[in-house]
């Protein structure tokens, strides 16, 4: 079940590890909507909710996805460990990094790392 929590003052909207598997614009934009509805700034989604194929940035659905949040300018955090998938890709782990320095996708490990996140962002 998706709540929608304030952190640090920042309306996020927590999704549930259960649900709809994320993997494509359609559920992207579903999300979007979601987060909007309830007046979210930011959507923090587990890791377990994408489609395996988000990780492989040669499919492009990574990209076709955080391109559908920044298009209506709300935050994505993909929330859990995804080390399985950065040790074996060099081009998922400098994506990961290249994000993480950004104010609009993150990859966090867990609530805690974006309780500070958001601290940092001025929220």
């Amino acid at each position: 079940m998706d709540t929608l929590q304030k952190i640090n003052d920042m309306p996020v909207l927590m999704c549930g590890a259960e649900g709809e598997t994320i993997a494509g614009e359609r559920e992207a934009l579903d999300c979007i909507g979601n987060a909007s509805y309830q007046g979210a700034e930011w959507a923090v989604i587990p890791v377990e909710r994408f489609d395996e194929a988000f990780f492989r940035l040669s499919t492009r659905v990574a990209g076709d996805i955080i391109q559908k949040f920044v298009q209506y300018r709300v935050g994505i955090v993909v929330l859990g460990d995804i080390s399985r998938h950065t040790e074996t890709s060099t081009a998922l782990r400098d994506f990961v990094r290249e994000c993480n320095r950004g104010r609009q996708t993150w990859f966090l490990a867990d609530a805690g790392e974006l309780s500070d996140r958001l601290a940092g962002t001025g929220a």
